[in-house]
Formats: structure tokens, sequence, C-alpha cells
């Protein structure tokens, strides 16, 4: 996804032409991508690969290839006949009842979390008044009494991809460790080699995380160890495969007894229930795919454009327009009645053999992450709550770690967390963030600090399976 490569790219059809693993057909397993991808030889604009040398030129104002799966029809609702929600009592329910306000704020926190009783609401004339609770959930006690659609949470883009030493890595810390941090947002690209789904970045050759099962476990083996926690999972199901292909994972994790079905297609703003409504159902993780989900086949996997809309995909304007881009040519009164994700992943884009390609903006990373500056996350919420009256619901970011924030004059990491905080009105308190192990803590820090550096590490990543 970070690493889109566009339309007509020669050197990456060659190499996917070359390739011993494909979508469709393979022999073998997907190779492991856990070692070090590092450029033989740069000097200013200037790469060197077996004695041949190429010129590098940056690309200004360039954009990325918009992924061109189909999108489904949802102006009409339908029910669903499987349902893990009809439980829910709506009316019963505080905080936002339409979805639509800006910033909420939660004075009253009347949801008491024990056992599987809540106390009463407010709206009835019980003699005691119900008690305060102190348990949060998704890290805030704020959080239990308002709609699943009425929180901003922190997205790792492509999460599992925290590989060391791999230029393909988007994040650099571990699923559980990024949970522990406060991400509550699992995102990235699955493909299929061999019936078997995949973490894979672009091309199992490149990147590859493992199965896509042992994504599903680590997070299922985070939610048993977190009974207040609720984890939305969204799926880049980049080989469009068919929803059925996701099944398997599923069951064998394990999680399934975890994932919450909508009662219906398609789940406005308004229609979702409570964290608090599902904690106490047992069902804390929210499953969306963008391409190719049939709640009619899998009632479980949500299809991602009937409930959110995206800003633009894989970003290379550091202004980060909040327009909705995804599904395209949605109308604005349509769109209000979504979720969002703000996309906040900025790439630069370079030129080899004529041809274009994105990558991360790995010198900036501290900055994008921030709260100061133009092109800071918190600006870029900022922009998204004057453009559609409430801040995004996710906001998606890379190297989730990097960055920080002054509190009383001292510095503090997780900046992204403070971002999140500030448009829930919340108080962001904790440590962040865990162990770092992949790129922006190896030797390959020296190779990402320049555009030109990071462009000649993923060419000779490229390069290596030209030979």
């Amino acid at each position: 996804m970070l690493f889109s490569l566009l339309t007509g790219s020669l050197l990456v059809a060659h190499v996917l032409a070359q390739s011993t693993v494909s979508a469709t057909a393979a022999s073998t397993t997907p190779p492991s991508s856990r070692t070090s991808l590092v450029p033989a030889s740069t000097s200013g604009s200037v790469l060197t690969i077996n004695g041949v040398t190429e010129s590098l030129s940056a690309i200004e104002n360039a954009t990325a290839l918009v992924p061109t799966g189909s999108y489904m029809d949802f102006t009409t609702t339908r029910l669903l006949t499987t349902s893990s929600s009809s439980a829910i009592n709506n009316s019963s329910a505080t905080g936002l009842s339409n979805g639509t306000t800006t910033r909420s704020s939660s004075t009253s926190n009347s949801f008491l979390l024990q056992g599987t009783g809540r106390a009463s609401s407010g709206t009835g004339t019980a003699s005691v008044a119900a008690p305060t609770n102190t348990q949060p959930c998704n890290n805030y006690p704020e959080f239990c009494n308002r709609k699943y659609s009425n929180i901003t949470e922190v997205c790792a883009h492509n999460s599992a991809f925290d590989i060391p030493n791999n230029i393909f890595s988007n994040q650099a810390i571990s699923i559980p460790g990024m949970l522990n941090d406060g991400i509550r947002m699992i995102q990235g690209e699955v493909h299929r080699v061999n019936n078997t789904m995949y973490s894979c970045h672009t091309s199992c050759n490149f990147l590859n995380a493992g199965t896509y099962e042992s994504e599903l476990t680590q997070v299922r083996e985070w939610l048993d160890a977190n009974p207040y926690d609720v984890v939305t999972l969204l799926i880049v199901n980049s080989d469009y495969a068919d929803v059925g292909n996701y099944t398997t994972p599923f069951e064998n994790s394990g999680i399934l007894k975890y994932v919450y079905v909508p009662p219906k297609v398609p789940m406005n703003i308004g229609d979702w229930p409570t964290l608090g409504e599902l904690i106490l159902m047992g069902k804390r993780a929210i499953v969306f795919m963008d391409y190719q989900a049939d709640q009619n086949i899998v009632p479980y996997i949500v299809n991602e454009f009937s409930a959110f809309f995206e800003t633009p995909f894989s970003p290379t304007d550091p202004a980060f327009p909040c327009t909705a881009q995804r599904p395209p040519n949605i109308a604005h009164d349509v769109a209000e009645q979504k979720l969002y994700i703000a996309n906040h992943n900025l790439n630069v884009a370079f030129s080899l053999l004529g041809q274009q390609i994105l990558i991360p903006d790995f010198a900036n990373l501290a900055q994008l992450n921030g709260l100061n500056g133009s092109s800071s996350l918190y600006t870029m919420a900022e922009t998204c709550i004057a453009d559609w009256g409430r801040p995004p619901n996710f906001l998606l970011v890379d190297f989730y770690n990097e960055g920080t924030y002054t509190v009383n004059g001292q510095t503090m990491n997780g900046s992204v967390f403070e971002v999140a905080a500030r448009m829930n009105d919340v108080t962001y308190n904790r440590p962040c963030c865990g162990k770092d192990t992949s790129i922006t803590n190896s030797g390959m820090r020296q190779f990402v600090k320049g555009r030109n550096s990071v462009f000649a590490a993923l060419v000779v990543a490229i390069a290596a399976f030209l030979v």
C-alpha cells in the first residue's frame, strides 16, 4: 500500500514476472524477508548496482494510483439474518445519539462494567444514583458510553510490517506492542499464495510477515488478556480474493468468538453500539475489508465502504486535504452518515528508468506524526473537523512511535495518541512507546535520512530479484 508501484512500472513488472511466487499459482512457501536490504552504493542522486549506474530524480506533484476494486451500491438498507448484536437496546445507551456531533465530551460515566449488568443510563427514575464508572474502555472510562462511531483512534498503517532492517516496513513495533501502546485499528495488505492468506507488502518476495492467521492469533491473544478493549481490523485485500478465503484464518485463529456481526447493511454513523455494549456482549473485534466483502457469504467481514469513506490514498500532498476519495463520487450528505479514515502517511515520488515509484517520507516522520506544522497529524485532524464537522474516526499513520509533544516543558513520546486524545476531549497520560526493533532503530537508520538513500535501498531490494 505504502510502496504503491504505479501503472506501467517495467521494473516491478519484471520482478513479478520472474518471481517464484504469484497470487494465483505457486509451488513453494513465500520467502521470509527478515534480511537487511541496503544499497550497494549511493552517491548524491546516483545509484550503482553491479557496476551499472542509474540516475535518481525526485518527482514533484506526483499522485498515487488509487486501487481499482469494485464498489457496491448501499442506497437501500438490508437486515442480516445472523447478528451478534440483536440483544442491544440502543435506547438505553448514553453518549452520542446520532453520531454527528463534533468532539464529544463525556462528563457522566454511568456505564458500570461488572458482571453482565449495567447501571441506569440516567433516563429513569431510580432512587439511587448510578455509580461512576472507573473501568477504562479502550484506555478511557469516558469511552464506555460513547458509540463506536463517536471515538477517534489511531490506526497503524500496515500494522504487521515491522520486520527489522526491511525497507518495506511501515512500523517499528510488533502488533501486541502497538496494541499495548493504544493502537486500536490493525490494518494491512493480505495476499493469497498457495490458497493461504499471507501478510505481505506488495509481494511476499519483498516483505513476508507470515500468515494472516498468525496475525489474527496475535490479536486474539491480546483480546484474551484485555477484556475491556475493542479492536478494529481492516483487511486490505490486495489480490481481490474472494471473501471466502478469509474464513479459515478467522476460524483457526480463535478470534471468531470475539467478532461482531452488525445487524444490517449499511451501518450508518448512528447505528453503532457503544464500546460498553460491545464489551458486555463479548464482541470486541470489528472487521472490515476494502474490496470483495460480501456479508451474504461472510456476515462478519463488513464491506469497508458501506460504513467508511477515506481521504486520499497514499498521500503525496503535504497539505493533506480531507476530501473523500473512496468510495469515488460519494455525495457529501451520504459521506456525513459514514465513519471516516484520515490517511496521514506521506509519500514522496522518484523516477528510475523513466518510471515513477512512491516511497514513504522517512525523513519527516516525527513532524508528520506531531502536533505542530502545516503537515502535522494534528493540523490534518483540525482540517477534517472544519470540513466535516467532526474528527476522523481513525488516524492512519506510519511508524506511530515517531513523534513527540511537550507537557509542562517536558518532552513526551506518543504524539499520535495525544492528537487522538485532543479529538476525543480526554487526557492522554499513558507511557509510549514499546520496544523499537525495526528499521528506525537499526543500522539502516543511516539509509533512511535522505530521500535518495531511501530510494536506493528500495531499488536494491527490487534488483535482488532481477539476478
